[in-house]
């Protein structure tokens, strides 16, 4: 370590043993760094001291972002450790760098020119304009993925760094890509389990999983949490999941692979219809008891014209049945038309609408067919990150689970759950519009 490295900070902090190996490849000069790691490693104390030694050393704007800025202020703005009794950003700004504390921005100005500042990376768009050295998105598993999209370029302008730290929440956009940067030589990145560091002794560990089985009421989904906060296991279910059990064992049985499309198989779709949110569609195809889940399509913010030809016009298929919700026949105030109405000027035919339905019954039929279905890994990789993520919404006032969350999962898994409850041969059938076909325009192939 060079002079220059040891007087990194101007004050007295060392890296615990854990912390180490991201300290030394950010002194290295790393400036992409992606680390998973379990509750109280310590991970937010290492972007605040490396923060630190950054406006100290290269003069800047550096941001640390949570999911939501109001998370920013309890997490890291007004954190106070524990030992000393002083606030964590006081510690890791100390009075050497001579810095001016801005409460109600939450940002620090230091002596030398550099900023920080702790912000809300949800709202990513108001930073537009902004220019920064170096970037934390802390609890990046809950993070909108948009937002690395959009201060990528910012940093590679500036040659600046970014670090990702967070927690498992099952296989999200946290998980793809990490696992994509792990063969990177440009990312340092680091997989860090509780058993695997000195923070928390075995018995500690044995005692917070007995605690956590306790407080969730259920066995299953008190090991799930442990073994997603502890064990940074991405394959843990999310407290409240619906599927993710169903889903591993799918998993283990080798049921989620290829799946190649059956060119003799008419191909079904379902699908949920966002209007400000998210839009997603199944492509499925039945083979007696078999169901194969060939491709998944979501899209956000898209009209009905786009999503028709992305999701069906782009897929030189044999369409069978397009499963539409109920509230397709709802006429929209704009244009006095139903989407039904829209979706077949489009060319759509052999829609069926489904019923009115209780969600818990798409969710008892979606749990009946999964043990049937056959997953495409690849196509279907972010319908089952939907799947896999689909919970039970928690209640504060009641201290339980009470109905579906709606989240970027539901959407996903409402479409899935539609074709569960009408699709041929479930228990419930729905009656499908005789069969027809007509030519889509544009050269896009068939509907069927």
């Amino acid at each position: 370590m060079t002079k220059q490295q040891r007087v990194r900070l101007p004050l007295r902090w060392d890296p615990r043993e854990h912390q180490t190996a991201l300290w030394e490849a950010l002194l290295g000069g790393i400036k992409r760094a992606d680390v998973v790691a379990h509750r109280r490693w310590g991970k937010d104390e290492v972007a605040l001291q490396w923060a630190a030694w950054s406006a100290h050393h290269r003069v800047g704007g550096y941001w640390h972002l949570l999911p939501e800025a109001a998370q920013g202020k309890k997490a890291i703005w007004d954190a106070v450790n524990p030992h000393t009794g002083k606030r964590r950003i006081e510690e890791a700004f100390a009075p050497e760098l001579n810095p001016t504390f801005k409460e109600s921005e939450m940002k620090v100005e230091f002596g030398n020119g550099s900023t920080w500042q702790v912000l809300g990376s949800d709202n990513y768009n108001s930073l537009m304009g902004a220019s920064v050295a170096g970037v934390v998105l802390s609890e990046w598993s809950l993070a909108k993925p948009d937002a690395w999209t959009f201060i990528r370029p910012i940093l590679l302008e500036n040659d600046g760094w970014a670090l990702f730290l967070w927690t498992p929440r099952g296989r999200n956009h946290a998980t793809r890509a990490f696992e994509s940067r792990s063969s990177r030589p440009e990312w340092f990145t680091q997989k860090s389990p509780a058993s695997e560091t000195q923070v928390f002794t075995h018995a500690q560990l044995e005692t917070e999983k007995a605690e956590l089985v306790a407080e969730m009421g259920s066995v299953e989904e008190g090991e799930a949490r442990f073994a997603q906060e502890y064990l940074v296991d991405f394959d843990a279910a999310a407290p409240g999941a619906y599927y993710a059990s169903l889903l591993g064992a799918a998993e283990r049985a080798g049921r989620i692979g290829r799946v190649p499309v059956d060119p003799a198989l008419p191909v079904d779709t379902a699908w949920d219809l966002g209007i400000d949110d998210y839009t997603a569609v199944w492509f499925f195809q039945q083979a007696g008891r078999e169901v194969r889940v060939v491709d998944y399509y979501e899209t956000s913010g898209q009209g009905l014209a786009g999503v028709v030809r992305e999701a069906l016009g782009t897929r030189p298929w044999l369409w069978g049945i397009h499963h539409l919700p109920h509230d397709v026949m709802v006429r929209e105030l704009g244009t006095g038309r139903s989407r039904y109405e829209t979706l077949t000027s489009l060319g759509l035919s052999r829609i069926s609408v489904g019923v009115a339905a209780d969600p818990e019954e798409r969710v008892n039929a979606a749990r009946l067919m999964i043990p049937m279905c056959w997953f495409d890994a690849e196509r279907c990789a972010v319908g089952l990150e939907r799947l896999r993520g689909y919970r039970k919404r928690w209640s504060r006032a009641t201290l339980s689970y009470a109905g579906p969350l709606h989240d970027q999962a539901s959407h996903g898994a409402d479409a899935f759950g539609e074709f569960a409850l009408n699709r041929r041969g479930a228990a419930v059938a729905r009656p499908a519009a005789p069969p027809a076909r007509r030519p889509v325009g544009g050269g896009l192939g068939w509907m069927g």
